[in-house]
This record gives structure tokens, C-alpha cells and sequence, in this order.
């Protein structure tokens, strides 16, 4: 029973150093959703485009073995296509007129 236990926590060692990326980027997505739940949903929105913006630049700055599954298609879509939307969100949630809320 210790051995299948070990093999499987060395499993799953070895998965989270591969994803590790995607990792990061799931945890600013969850802070993001915090946010939201706590309606503060302009400061979610925020966030959610930084942490599309941390993807892009994993993406960009590591080898495609190491970003796990954040290599989705070639680098160059893949980081053009996640600056675009990270930065309209970004944007988005920045130029939205705050009306008295945070």
C-alpha cells in the first residue's frame, strides 16, 4: 500500500513540475474569482486578464516542454493570441467608468 501511495505522490510531483506554469496561472485565477464572488467583479476582471497576461508570457519566455498545457497551438498564436485577449480585458476592466463602486 506505501509503495502505490509513493508512486502515486511521485506521480503527481511530476505532473505539478510540468505544469507548473499552468499552475501559477490557475491560482491568479482563482484570486480572480474571489473577486468576482465578492463582488468586486472590476477588480476580477483585472486580474483575469493579468493572469492571461502571466500565460502569455510563460508561453513566450519558456520552452514548449516545460509550459505543459499552456502549448496549445505554435508559440507565435499561442502569445499573440493571449496578449490580445489578456490585454482587451485588461483594458476592459480599467476604462469601465467605477459609478461610486470598487
Amino acid at each position: 500500500m506505501s509503495q502505490r501511495l509513493s508512486a502515486e505522490m511521485a506521480d503527481w510531483g511530476q505532473f505539478a513540475k510540468k505544469n507548473l506554469p499552468m499552475l501559477a496561472v490557475l491560482v491568479v485565477i482563482v484570486v480572480a474569482v474571489v473577486f468576482v464572488l465578492a463582488d468586486r467583479w472590476r477588480r476580477g476582471a483585472f486580474v483575469f486578464g493579468v493572469a492571461t497576461l502571466l500565460a502569455a508570457v510563460f508561453r513566450l519566455t519558456m520552452p514548449s516542454e516545460r509550459v505543459g498545457l499552456l502549448a496549445v497551438r505554435s508559440r507565435a498564436f499561442d502569445v499573440g493570441a493571449l496578449v490580445a485577449v489578456g490585454g482587451a480585458i485588461v483594458w476592459l476592466a480599467v476604462s469601465i467608468d467605477p459609478l461610486g463602486t470598487d
